[in-house]
């Protein structure tokens, strides 16, 4: 899983960006070609419950995507593969793979650790529409946290990236109020969109 220049790079498109869980020797502005970042794995455990399913970031096929090549020193690869293994795979919702991706601002290619959704899973949902998107993300929460957190996390860390990724920010401004994601606004109160969280 090594790059030829000895590290292990982990491509990160969503909330290894913002939360990585284990310790990185750098960071590096990266392109990933033919693969799109998308909303399309239904959530039961981190970001939703059986009952109210949320929805997570998965690399899905076609076009490209921005995200961060994280670096991992050689002595602290075979940690970290464990780690992700336990993270990404416990679900069967992704197929770890080894891709080639650009590394921005160094102007070379590495082979990095990715995360690309299994098309066969049952928890894979790419027919839902932006607002049924928003909608279930704006209920779920779930081990991990509200899934409307984890996807303004992930519009705001590629932001601060110079990313602007249309298909996120159309799901952020379609989220539902707080408070009346349930369909109920206490006592008539009209919904304020700018606390979203």
């Amino acid at each position: 899983m090594l790059d030829a220049d000895g590290s292990l790079y982990v491509f990160a498109y969503g909330s290894l960006i913002w939360k990585p869980g284990f310790a990185v020797e750098g960071a590096h502005p990266a392109l990933l070609r033919g693969y799109h970042r998308r909303f399309c794995i239904r959530s039961t455990r981190y970001r939703g419950t059986p009952e109210r399913p949320g929805l997570v970031l998965g690399l899905d096929r076609g076009g490209a995507c921005r995200g961060v090549a994280l670096r991992v020193a050689r002595s602290r690869a075979a940690e970290v593969l464990g780690y992700l293994h336990e993270r990404e795979m416990s679900g069967g919702s992704y197929h770890q793979m080894r891709l080639k991706v650009r590394l921005l601002d160094e102007g070379r290619d590495v082979r990095a650790v990715a995360y690309v959704v299994d098309r066969r899973s049952d928890t894979y949902c790419a027919g839902l529409g932006p607002d049924e998107a928003a909608r279930a993300i704006g209920l779920g929460i779930g081990a991990m946290g509200s899934n409307r957190d984890y996807l303004l996390n992930t519009v705001s860390q590629l932001r601060a990236l110079g990313v602007r990724d249309a298909a996120l920010e159309r799901l952020a401004d379609l989220l539902p109020p707080v408070g009346a994601a349930s369909g109920d606004n206490r006592a008539g109160e009209k919904p304020d969109r700018k606390s979203r969280g």
